[in-house]
């Protein structure tokens, strides 16, 4: 099956785990039999800077590098790294999912700059015709696992065209063993389970 070009663009801060997300989403891509290209930027992950993915599904995209204003998917799993890569990134008429969580930039910490509030995220949104979809869970158990609750929205909505929970569970198979992969598993099908 021939898909037409679809470009993902994922952000995050250094710890929250968008890489193995992006890898996942890659993976699954990957299984569901699509040609697909992806770049990560990791530069200051370990310092709590910003981390970027790209992925781009189709025999067109010549190029893991997604141009400004040609995401279809925009996921992030902070608030103002959302508001960042929409503004830059995502297509109108496009999709953004985010956690709503905070990790202060520096900027915001020194005063800087203000906190961006999650009406301004929609407000970006609805000027530019995009569907928005805010997930938080004040209960979960491990921030590290925000990403699965994320992945498994995506899967739930069909967020990625073509792939599916076989394709996911099978890309976090790869990645991850023994309790971590049970843990993660558990939360990504009780939340992909959730009306």
């Amino acid at each position: 099956m021939t898909m037409k070009t679809f470009n993902i663009y994922l952000s995050g801060v250094g710890g929250q785990g968008i890489g193995l997300l992006s890898e996942i989403i890659l993976r699954a891509v990957d299984y569901a039999g699509h040609p697909v290209k992806a770049v990560d930027t990791h530069g200051l992950a370990q310092r709590g800077g910003i981390v970027v993915s790209q992925i781009r599904i189709g025999r067109n995209a010549f190029s893991p590098m997604i141009a400004e204003h040609q995401a279809d998917l925009i996921v992030s799993l902070e608030r103002h790294e959302a508001l960042r890569a929409a503004a830059h990134y995502a297509k109108a008429g496009g999709t953004l999912i985010y956690y709503n969580t905070v990790w202060q930039p520096l900027d915001v910490r020194l005063g800087d700059a203000a906190e961006i509030s999650s009406e301004a995220v929609k407000a970006y949104c609805s000027g530019i015709g995009a569907r928005l979809i805010e997930i938080i869970e004040p209960d979960l158990e491990e921030a590290r696992m925000q990403n699965m609750v994320l992945l498994a929205c995506i899967d739930r909505e069909s967020l990625v065209p073509s792939v599916d929970s076989q394709h996911y569970r099978q890309a976090m198979a790869d990645l991850m063993a023994g309790k971590m992969l049970e843990k993660n598993l558990a939360l990504y099908e009780s939340k992909r389970a959730a009306a």
